[in-house]
């Protein structure tokens, strides 16, 4: 029998909702793989036609963006719960976990220079950058984080994990953790000093499109 609460209108949303997420996989998959190919290889890897892709997006830089988007958003979101979490260094290190394990930076990487920028994927970049800047400082705080690590250490210790990748998810997501296990051993504050001046914001901006 029909279900009276739901409206033939919310039962096609939650299938638009079901196809967007199918696209987006299957986007992540292929453009992970290799960034060049045509959008037509996210439409046949994900068994929808071209267009019904393209009714959700005007094309494959609006895909990328909306990719690469949501690991911003995603980022944020962990970073936020971190700093919720009363113990700074575990806060840091939980925070670090997740996002490998949600592997965002992969997309960061891989994709960086391919789209134009939204201006709220930049406020949204500033606000990442904050949060970041606002765990290193509580976890600098414990005397637990060696002093002389900065917010773009923690952005390159990230994408170090993401650019570990097998054949095998599972053993991908195995090497990763362990090489996070090693990374944040470095973290903790002990001696001697880090060699060489800390990375600049200025040596690592992922969104500029190249001219």
């Amino acid at each position: 029998m029909p279900n009276p609460t739901r409206s033939p209108l919310a039962g096609r949303r939650a299938q638009a909702a079901r196809n967007d997420e199918v696209i987006l996989d299957a986007a992540r998959a292929v453009f992970l793989d290799d960034p060049r190919v045509p959008i037509a290889a996210v439409a046949e890897r994900a068994g929808v036609g071209i267009s019904a892709l393209y009714r959700r997006y005007a094309g494959k830089e609006d895909l990328l963006r909306r990719l690469c988007h949501d690991g911003l958003r995603r980022y944020v979101a962990e970073a936020e719960e971190a700093l919720a979490e009363p113990d700074a260094w575990s806060a840091l290190a939980g925070f670090l976990e997740r996002l490998v394990d949600a592997d965002v930076h992969s997309l960061t990487v891989r994709l960086a220079g391919t789209f134009t920028p939204t201006e709220e994927m930049g406020r949204d970049a500033i606000r990442a950058g904050e949060l970041t800047e606002a765990l290193v400082g509580r976890a600098h705080a414990t005397g637990r984080l060696r002093p002389d690590v900065v917010v773009h250490d923690v952005a390159l210790l990230l994408e170090g994990c993401a650019a570990i990748r097998v054949p095998d998810p599972e053993r991908t997501g195995q090497l990763r953790r362990r090489q996070l296990a090693l990374l944040l051993a470095g973290l903790a504050a002990t001696d001697p000093p880090l060699p060489g001046p800390p990375p600049a914001a200025g040596e690592f901006g992922r969104w500029r499109r190249p001219g």
